[in-house]
């Protein structure tokens, strides 16, 4: 039985790959480096020989015990150098090797069978298989797994599961043995959150042994931090308009200092609200408290097509509607208000019969669609298609 003191993926954890999983192995392999002669372990160990036929932490006759099996395929000079700088979970010279080995266990998840045991202190979990191969493949990658967490280099760091773990590994104890069939492994921590950590990913592990690649496709939540099963929706600068839903870990978080430009073109019922309006306005909320923190944006309008007419004050409107009002002032006007640049296209708004002077106060007459869109453009505002 070898003890380690930091965490251990069990059986196998998923990895994606591009097009498939994330890598949740990415040991150093470099063959140029099979026949380099291992420096002796630390302590009263002495040189061992190995068991294992490649270079790197071994099980072997000395009085010490180390890694054997996986170890001896790969580990050389260059995951030593690695482990000299920063921690990284980026791919390293172990990551095609571990690759087939994942690739593998998933292919053959239905040929692996696993109980759990939940303790008060964490899991105790045995996986094994009948096939030789297979089992043999998940003694490898756990005793790789063993080996990357105590040198600190994560892995399947896009799952937040498996980050928020990798941030505990020194509260993490395990002990791992091998069995006749494959390895039985105790996890336990004294910190109640870490328990709660051990045990979920003990549960995702099950579902990796149990759906293969279905499992490994999936993100997986932070106990305690699940996301509401109902979101919250907020409207946080358009009261009453472009519903929007926080999402404060999510990526691409809005930036200060955007620019966007909307081309809108598209038109609708004349008695109610124009969708593209009520579009803008979830842009807005979106920059306005959808992310982290607000931030800073701006944005502008150039009506043209079928939203031209969008525009054109009360009297004007109604009159060529038949209509009370135009039913999208108010929304128009707190855009205005929020710092939105509002322009209609001259040769639009002529051609439809319109004029410049017809058009709502806070909305300004442009020469046309195509030198607003140009213009913005050259001032660094990205382009934002509204049509029908």
């Amino acid at each position: 039985m070898v003890r380690v003191i930091a965490f251990v993926a069990l059986s196998f954890i998923a990895i994606s790959f591009i097009g498939v999983v994330d890598v949740a192995t990415v040991f150093a392999q470099d063959q140029s480096v099979q026949d380099q002669s291992v420096q002796d372990q630390t302590g009263d160990e002495g040189a061992m020989e190995g068991r294992g036929s490649g270079l790197g932490v071994r099980r072997g006759p000395g009085a010490g015990r180390g890694f054997g099996r996986g170890f001896g395929r790969g580990l050389g000079r260059a995951f030593g150098q690695q482990q000299q700088g920063a921690a990284t979970h980026g791919h390293d010279d172990r990551h095609g090797a571990d690759h087939e080995v994942f690739q593998f266990l998933l292919s053959n998840h239905d040929k692996i069978r696993r109980s759990v045991k939940e303790l008060p202190n964490g899991v105790e979990t045995l996986t094994e298989s009948d096939s030789p191969e297979v089992a043999d493949k998940i003694r490898e990658h756990v005793e790789w797994m063993a080996y990357r967490i105590s040198n600190s280099n994560p892995i399947r760091m896009r799952d937040p599961l498996f980050a928020e773990i990798f941030k505990h590994t020194d509260k993490i104890e395990i002990v791992h043995e091998d069995t006749t069939n494959g390895v039985r492994v105790t996890e336990t921590s004294e910190d109640a959150y870490v328990v709660k950590l051990i045990q979920a990913h003990a549960k995702t592990v099950s579902g990796f042994v149990e759906h293969g690649f279905d499992e490994a496709m999936k993100n997986h939540a932070v106990p305690d931090k699940e996301e509401s099963a109902v979101a919250v929706v907020s409207r946080p600068k358009i009261v009453g308009h472009g519903d929007v839903v926080q999402l404060s870990n999510a990526v691409q978080q809005p930036r200060s200092g955007t620019k966007i430009l909307v081309d809108l073109t598209r038109g609708g019922e004349a008695t109610g609200l124009n969708e593209g309006i009520e579009k803008v306005a979830k842009y807005v909320n979106i920059y306005g408290g959808a992310g982290a923190e607000p931030a800073d944006v701006q944005i502008a309008v150039i009506f043209h097509g079928d939203a031209t007419l969008a525009v054109l004050n009360p009297d004007a409107y109604a009159k060529k509607f038949s209509t009370v009002g135009n039913p999208n002032l108010d929304l128009l006007r707190r855009l205005h208000e929020c710092g939105v640049e509002l322009y209609v296209c001259g040769q639009s708004l002529i051609s439809k019969g319109a004029k410049p002077s017809e058009v709502a106060v806070f909305v300004e007459t442009s020469v046309s669609a195509i030198t607003t869109v140009a213009n913005l453009q050259a001032d660094g505002y990205a382009y934002v298609p509204l049509g029908n």
